[in-house]
């Protein structure tokens, strides 16, 4: 290896000192620059007799022989390689011209693929609201003779009834039920020779029902209901006013719980509300109801109980408890019963009410309906054969209307 950098020097120092200001270098120095290949005319120049070499280039040829035979795994090519792989352009610093073809007409553009919408994202806002009603319009119609060999005597009567519904669910803790019920017939009949017509249905009833859920089916609930009536309430042949608008009113709020009723395949549905405390305020805006053809206005002996209220007084507040049930039950396809169920007591004094609509569909429009409705009030006087039991029932067929 000495010797191999000895003959590097001793050649480059030769080719430094061997070369002028305005000399140019020799060629074949280029050949211990480049990658170490192995040439031909290395040994064939170091085995001639008369070598025409320059003393530049026996000193490279010396150096070069010395790497061949001391180290050859420096070898990276042969020249039979070099010449091989071909030899160098001479044509590279020529301008390259480029041929350009003008063409008459411009080619159409291609057609641009239809850029498909990206897909619209809807964003709805919850619903926690419900609402549905429904309502019905019947007609009741009986014609007697006054020759029929029984008796009896013709009657006409009409029952229009709406409820609407606005319910609230957050589908978490809170709900907010809320009903508003509207009945009113009216009936006519010859026998009634004081009055063209008078109510046999009146009723304004508001339920609102405010519950945090417990568990899955029951709920804390504040419960309020408030009723009354559109019209006076009379009898046939009597010229007394037994009710009219906000005479009675009542107010009823309850606190309890409420539980969520689903059985039979949810064909029944509705809800049971148990409310151990409660309080039930009657107001009468009459403060006498009159009797025209009396004497004395003020003598209430024909009506000792003015709804539980005493005599020239205008409301009653009584603290109880009470329990409200309203069922829906679709026993099939064409025939639903609708029952509710409210029971309040004072434990001085008591009150239940049962309201019972059978409803048949015979058609998309049109039902028929059996209304049955039990009462129990000891507030007022008893009769001599119900006692303080008092019943109501109709039958009627009409047109209808769900939305």
């Amino acid at each position: 290896m000495r010797k191999l950098v000895f003959s590097i020097a001793a050649v480059c120092a030769l080719s430094a000192s061997a070369a002028q200001p305005n000399d140019t270098v020799n060629a074949g120095l280029y050949r211990l620059f480049s990658p170490l290949t192995f040439y031909h005319n290395v040994s064939a120049n170091m085995l001639a007799i008369n070598s025409m070499n320059s003393d530049a280039d026996e000193a490279v040829d010396r150096a070069l022989m010395n790497v061949y035979l001391n180290r050859p795994d420096l070898v990276e090519a042969t020249e039979t390689q070099l010449q091989e792989s071909g030899s160098l352009r001479e044509d590279i610093d020529m301008p390259i011209a480029q041929t350009v073809e003008l063409a008459e007409q411009v080619a159409p553009m291609p057609d641009e693929p239809e850029v498909v919408p990206a897909a619209e994202v809807e964003v709805t806002k919850p619903k926690f609201w419900t609402k549905k009603g429904d309502g019905f319009l019947q007609f009741m119609q009986n014609y007697v003779s006054d020759n029929w060999y029984k008796g009896g005597e013709s009657t006409y009567s009409l029952l229009g009834s709406l409820t609407l519904e606005a319910n609230y669910d957050n589908k978490g803790k809170w709900k907010w039920d809320n009903k508003l019920e509207a009945k009113l017939g009216f009936l006519t009949a010859k026998s009634d020779s004081l009055h063209k017509w008078k109510s046999n249905e009146d009723m304004l009833r508001l339920t609102s029902k405010l519950g945090l859920q417990a568990s899955k089916r029951w709920y804390y609930t504040l419960q309020l209901l408030a009723w009354t009536q559109f019209s006076r309430g009379l009898k046939s042949n009597d010229h007394r006013t037994y009710s009219d608008f906000f005479s009675p009113f009542n107010l009823n709020v309850g606190l309890g719980m409420d539980y969520k009723v689903e059985a039979f395949d949810k064909k029944l549905t509705g809800t049971v509300n148990l409310s151990p405390i409660a309080l039930n305020y009657r107001y009468v805006d009459r403060t006498l109801f009159p009797n025209q053809n009396s004497a004395t206005p003020k003598d209430f002996s024909w009506f000792p109980s003015r709804h539980g209220i005493d005599n020239e007084e205008h409301y009653k507040l009584d603290p109880g408890s009470q329990i409200t049930a309203d069922l829906t039950w679709k026993l099939n396809e064409n025939v639903t019963w609708k029952s509710r169920f409210w029971a309040f007591t004072s434990y001085e004094r008591a009150e239940i009410e049962w309201e019972n609509t059978f409803q048949l569909k015979v058609s998309k429009y049109i039902t028929a309906n059996i209304f049955l409705y039990p009462r129990f009030d000891d507030g007022n006087a008893p009769d001599d054969d119900l006692g303080y039991w008092q019943f109501k029932e109709y039958t009627s067929i009409g047109l209808s209307y769900n939305f």
